[in-house]
């Protein structure tokens, strides 16, 4: 397993070991021990698979308060994927990282509580993998507007498929300072 650091602390991707042959492959999406070798100890409570078509934007969505980490991954097809530091006090905030995620790099991205995320799917469909590590509470929702210009993330669509409530998401400026995390360094 090797683990590439982001320009935003705490996000990192997480590039598997895989072993193939004519056959197939085998990798590890997972292992606690691996991770905890490079500083990363999630427990995870919650899993969650979504689908979507090529254009589909989700996002930036958060939980706060009872936020979650999200270790992420996609099955089938090609996302790019977004995690955004918007955490109050913190150095990085409003800063962005971005991974491709594909079913043939295998790559996981982990992004910690305190982050917004959300992904552009590339491909025809993807098929993306969640691992979280809260629950998800309905009253913890929120999101930042996808195309906010003070993040300026170079998002590789321009017009994407967006739900309502992304299309209505607010710009991150304009977030009641309670409804952001708190960076505790």
């Amino acid at each position: 397993m090797k683990v590439i650091e982001t320009d935003l602390p705490g996000c990192v991707v997480v590039e598997p070991q895989v072993f193939g042959d004519a056959r197939g492959y085998f990798f590890e999406s997972f292992n606690s021990d691996k991770l905890a070798a490079h500083g990363l100890e999630p427990k995870f409570v919650q899993g969650n698979v979504s689908s979507s078509s090529q254009g589909v934007l989700r996002g930036l969505h958060y939980q706060w308060p009872n936020p979650q980490g999200k270790y992420v991954s996609v099955i089938e097809g090609e996302v790019w994927d977004v995690a955004v530091d918007i955490r109050r006090g913190s150095p990085t905030f409003g800063k962005w990282a971005a991974v491709v995620l594909n079913a043939e790099n295998k790559r996981h991205f982990w992004i910690p509580e305190g982050f917004a995320h959300g992904f552009v799917v590339l491909s025809e469909r993807a098929v993306f993998t969640y691992l979280c590590t809260a629950t998800y509470d309905a009253k913890a929702d929120a999101g930042i507007r996808w195309d906010d210009p003070a993040l300026a993330i170079d998002w590789p669509v321009s017009d994407p498929q967006l739900s309502d409530k992304d299309s209505r998401a607010p710009l991150l400026a304009d977030v009641a300072a309670e409804r952001l995390p708190v960076y505790t360094g």
